[in-house]
């Protein structure tokens, strides 16, 4: 990292010497670009930097990246003090928090020469509109999918699960043929959250937050049923029980570190389509990574799969280089050559020329391309709305945490949380809206 830094530099000021004695007198462009993630989503941004300062002589990009710990609460305190970036990555659900009315970031429309916004689809463009004002642009799409260790279902004697009933039934089969230690699914709590809620949605109709309304969707009793659904994957031996989970090495410890997962004694995982790479890398060689059909109910209307932008650009509201900020997002975010350098780091690119380049270069795994084309067809169907980013807020990810904490250790029952997740649910909305 330190010599790709230092070549930057050298190669900076090799290029400045050649350059016009204008260019030379001219002060210098800084733009600030902060970004959170591993080192290999470093390093191809700090690369994919250097070609955009190459093509823009005078600007130089000050990288401000981290890993994600932490990243928010850095980013609120620079928001608060009008300090924030000129261009920053972002979670959809930040700009519920940070741009409530379409104020809090540039309005990208205004800048709509420097943008090629005909890469991207409406619904992907959607995700970035407040109030009529396009305050970040979609870098890529990620959905739930269930991911299958097809070679520890082989050796447990059960075929891969196809519909809930399947899936409930796994539970029974790894117990009665494998043991106590191994279980068709691993997941974090949020994941099995999200697990129980997609089949809560199809069963019922509706999501636990209103699309369009900061108010709790579910019906008391479609919110007994979510929480009697996550009890019933761990109760059952479908799921990793979370007590066990804290027990190995922390609740939040990722699956692909999880040493039952490397050698197939949990068997399956509901994540996002972008952290594929991840899941399959530690598994051993006996193991085999699948795409599983997604479980739905028979005349489900919604598939209850959750998806939305896995990050996003946005520019600064008190930037004072808006255009070159757009620009630089654009180019990140659309450009090809930029798609030949960042590859997969920000998951499958939502820009159609840069999509086009990936698949051209055979850069898409087949199994990452079958995700993307299951989660495309759930979309292009209807049956993949668009959620709440209240939903994903910060404080009602808390508290939605909170309420299955309390079940998955015991301490609360499923009637009580339920009754949590409505009349504490709908307050905090009205709160946060």
């Amino acid at each position: 990292m330190g010599g790709l830094v230092r070549r930057r530099l050298v190669a900076g000021g090799i290029a400045m010497l050649g350059a016009p004695a204008l260019l030379r007198a001219q002060p210098q462009s800084v733009l600030r670009f902060a970004w959170w993630g591993g080192a290999a989503r470093h390093e191809a941004t700090l690369k994919a930097i250097a070609l955009f300062e190459a093509q823009n002589p005078g600007l130089r990009v000050k990288a401000e990246y981290m890993g994600f710990a932490g990243y928010l609460e850095r980013l609120t305190t620079q928001i608060a003090g009008r300090s924030e970036p000129d261009l920053m990555q972002i979670n959809w659900a930040w700009l519920a928090m940070f741009s409530k009315r379409g104020n809090g970031f540039v309005d990208l429309y205004q800048h709509r020469k420097d943008l090629a916004l005909q890469e991207f689809d409406a619904d992907d463009l959607a995700f970035g509109e407040i109030g009529g004002k396009l305050n970040a642009l979609p870098v890529s799409f990620s959905a739930r999918v269930m991911l299958w260790n097809q070679a520890a279902f082989e050796r447990a004697r059960v075929s891969l699960p196809r519909d809930w009933d399947e899936l409930f039934a796994a539970g029974r089969s790894f117990r009665r043929n494998v043991g106590e230690h191994a279980f068709p699914l691993d997941g974090e709590l949020y994941d099995m959250m999200l697990l129980a809620h997609a089949y809560v949605e199809q069963k019922h109709g509706a999501p636990y937050v209103d699309p369009l309304q900061p108010r709790v969707a579910m019906s008391p009793a479609a919110a007994l049923d979510w929480v009697q659904t996550y009890q019933r994957l761990v109760g059952e031996h479908v799921a990793t029980p979370l007590p066990l989970r804290a027990s190995l090495g922390g609740a939040e410890k990722p699956t692909e570190q999880q040493p039952d997962w490397v050698v197939g004694n949990w068997a399956g995982n509901y994540t996002w389509d972008s952290v594929i790479p991840l899941r399959a890398a530690t598994l051993d060689r006996n193991q085999q990574l699948v795409l599983g059909e997604f479980p739905t109910r028979p005349g489900a209307m919604s598939s209850g799969m959750f998806g939305r932008p896995t990050v996003m650009f946005a520019v600064g509201r008190n930037s004072r280089q808006p255009q070159l900020a757009a620009r630089l997002a654009n180019f990140l975010a659309t450009d090809p050559d930029a798609a030949r350098i960042l590859g997969r780091t920000r998951g499958v690119p939502s820009a159609k020329s840069q999509f086009q380049v990936l698949l051209a270069a055979n850069k898409l795994p087949a199994l990452e391309l079958a995700a993307h084309e299951q989660i495309l067809q759930q979309r292009r169907s209807g049956r993949l709305p668009r959620p709440s980013p209240l939903f994903e807020h910060a404080r009602m990810h808390r508290f939605m945490r909170d309420v299955f904490e309390t079940v998955a250790y015991g301490k609360s029952g499923s009637e009580a949380a339920a009754a949590r997740l409505v009349a504490e649910g709908n307050a905090l909305l009205q709160r946060i809206k």
